[in-house]
């Protein structure tokens, strides 16, 4: 027996286990009702009946006997809501564990995959009113997010989407779209994206639907070869830093620390420096090396360039020029045991290396190179503080 029913209580619903079902409906001699409607339908004992497939999805499996399992998988942009794999369980009457799962288009959410799409909430309905959905892109780093739009449509200059380029609600706002057009296709330069819909409280439309798919970002140019120098660093993707720095003798000239920039071509913050042999200038450390200006090349016509060596106290200063070709008489370099002309000459020097390589008698040396011919020429000269 599977019941007995009386009353106004309506019944559960019944399931007969055989291929026949057999009712019985009595009355007495009182009171007069209206008595019963049911409907019934054949259901197999074998096999669970067909599970609804969820709009904007679909049903993986086709058996349908006991033990047997369906899954479901929403359409690209649909978030499944419910159980994505159900059973048909071993009871008399087969039935499934649990209900079919609905495929629903949420208000934000995040994305770490290389392709997706991204729907207004609700679509291909209406969205609702009053909706602020952000969702968020994240790829890995050194790739941009190419955007496509499928459909667009918003209630205009008052629903709109934003897109920026960036993990911030600060971040760059790279696009903000309204209205019925459709927009362009447009590039992110940044490996994380956000995108923001806000609809007010009045008329409510389709909104939007767009694929995005995850393009590689060009590295910054490498710098090298870099004369005269040596870059520290080797990673060239966006955000990365090197940089720069100068042999010994020479200046740089430029920035010294450089960041790979976002953008569709890559590019780094400043212009490459260069390593330069100054004309003079003021020197402190207790050795190094000075260089004809222009060095390795020639040097040019009308020079006249001057070095102040300034060693710790108690340090004479000992020169050692192991390059010298410097075409005398035109051309010269002068050397003084002080930081002033006035001071004593230690000699003047032309083509040829000395025979005895000067000696200050102070901390303090001044060097002065002048040049009037057009042979052009070289010279290096290293110091030492004794």
């Amino acid at each position: 027996m599977l019941g007995i029913f009386l009353c106004t209580t309506v019944p559960a619903l019944l399931n007969s286990t055989s291929n026949q079902l057999y009712l019985h409906f009595f009355s007495d001699i009182s009171v007069s009702a209206a008595g019963f409607r049911l409907e019934y339908k054949t259901v197999s004992l074998t096999s669970c009946p067909e599970p609804v497939v969820p709009m904007n999805g679909f049903k993986v499996g086709e058996r349908l006997q006991m033990n047997s399992v369906v899954s479901f998988q929403c359409d690209p942009g649909y978030t499944l809501q419910g159980v994505s794999h159900i059973s048909c369980m071993p009871v008399p009457v087969r039935l499934w564990n649990y209900p079919p799962p609905l495929c629903i288009a949420q208000c934000g959410g995040i994305r770490e995959v290389m392709e997706g799409t991204i729907l207004s909430p609700g679509f291909p309905g209406n969205y609702p009113s009053n909706s602020d959905c952000t969702w968020r892109i994240y790829l890995p780093v050194g790739y941009g997010a190419h955007v496509q739009f499928l459909n667009f449509s918003t209630e205009a200059n008052h629903d709109f989407l934003e897109i920026r380029n960036g993990p911030f609600d600060t971040s760059t706002v790279i696009g903000k779209f309204s209205g019925q057009d459709l927009p362009p296709s447009l590039l992110t330069t940044s490996h994380e994206t956000t995108m923001y819909f806000h609809s007010d409280h009045s008329q409510n439309k389709p909104g939007f639907r767009f694929d995005y798919q995850a393009y590689e970002l060009q590295e910054c140019p490498d710098p090298e070869p870099f004369c005269n120098g040596v870059v520290v660093g080797a990673g060239y993707n966006v955000g990365q830093s090197i940089s720069f720095e100068c042999y010994p003798g020479y200046q740089l000239m430029g920035h010294s620390i450089f960041t790979c920039q976002h953008g569709t071509t890559r590019n780094w913050d400043h212009p490459f420096p260069r390593c330069e042999v100054p004309c003079g200038g003021n020197i402190t450390s207790d050795n190094g090396t000075i260089f004809s200006p222009g060095y390795p090349e020639d040097y040019s016509t009308s020079a006249d360039c001057s070095w102040l060596i300034t060693v710790a106290h108690g340090l004479g200063i000992r020169l050692n020029f192991t390059l010298l070709q410097v075409h005398g008489p035109q051309d010269f370099i002068t050397v003084w045991d002080g930081p002033q002309e006035t001071a004593r000459k230690l000699g003047v020097f032309t083509e040829g290396e000395p025979n005895n390589p000067p000696s200050s008698t102070s901390n303090q040396v001044l060097i002065r190179f002048r040049s009037y011919s057009e042979k052009g020429g070289l010279f290096k000269i290293n110091y030492q503080g004794n």
